[in-house]
């Protein structure tokens, strides 16, 4: 089960609601990771995002808590509008509420996305087959200091859509707690290949994808140098 509330209502659909925060992060003196807030609100859309896509739901809504102050309200939409953009969902709205009575010493953000899934959203779904990873797990400053290794989210999106695929971000706790949550039988089989299972994948830099054995050209095609072999 993914990071999702999955909520039935009428002729055959269920509402999805995804969520991420980020504390700390941002421009105020006392934040642990110094960093412009269009950049905090693109990499904690994304992760909301990659967790709505997952569901095979189609997003409607993007809803931003913004703790950090009514001047950052306009850098955090236009890091959300970047993630949009780069997905070609420009049409999807964004709205949300600030914190403006009572400013805070550290910077805090959360964001839902909200989409709607079909009955049959999980059909795309691999019950078994070849496994890889997309990116590398980052967290922190490594986010900025290695784009290279940051998974785009139009590949996420793309390789998403694929039938008989499954694909799954890896967030905070890392690769290893992913593949136990999404895969334990294939634990055991894993060849990392030098990537730490362990290590924070930050603000979902990276994500596990598993297919038929057919599908995996098409795959490392689209994912070209983030593609990493587990298996």
């Amino acid at each position: 089960m993914r990071d999702a509330v999955i909520i039935p209502i009428d002729d055959g659909k269920s509402l999805v609601i995804t969520t991420d925060n980020s504390g700390a992060i941002g421009m105020k003196e006392e934040d642990f990771v110094q960093v412009a807030y269009d950049i905090v609100g693109y990499f904690s859309f994304r992760v909301a995002m990659m967790e709505c896509l997952a569901t095979g739901a189609i997003p409607l809504a993007v809803v931003i808590h913004n703790l950090c102050g009514e001047k950052e309200w306009h850098e955090l939409v236009s890091g959300v509008q970047k993630g949009l953009k780069e997905l070609g969902m420009e049409n999807v709205q964004v709205t949300g509420s600030t914190e403006s009575n009572f400013p805070l010493i550290q910077s805090v953000v959360g964001i839902n996305v909200i989409g709607l899934q079909s009955n049959n959203g999980g059909t795309r779904e691999a019950n078994k087959g070849r496994i890889a990873l997309i990116g590398l797990p980052l967290v922190g400053d490594e986010v900025l200091a290695h784009p290279e290794s940051v998974a785009p989210l139009s590949v996420f999106y793309q390789i998403s859509l694929l039938e008989n695929v499954r694909v799954w971000p890896v967030g905070s706790k890392g690769v290893g707690h992913e593949l136990q949550r999404v895969k334990p039988e294939l634990f055991e089989e894993i060849s990392s290949d030098g990537i730490d299972l362990y290590k924070s994948g930050g603000p979902a830099t990276s994500f596990l994808v598993i297919y038929p054995r057919e599908k995996e050209k098409e795959i490392r095609d689209l994912s070209g140098k983030y593609f990493h072999d587990l298996i």
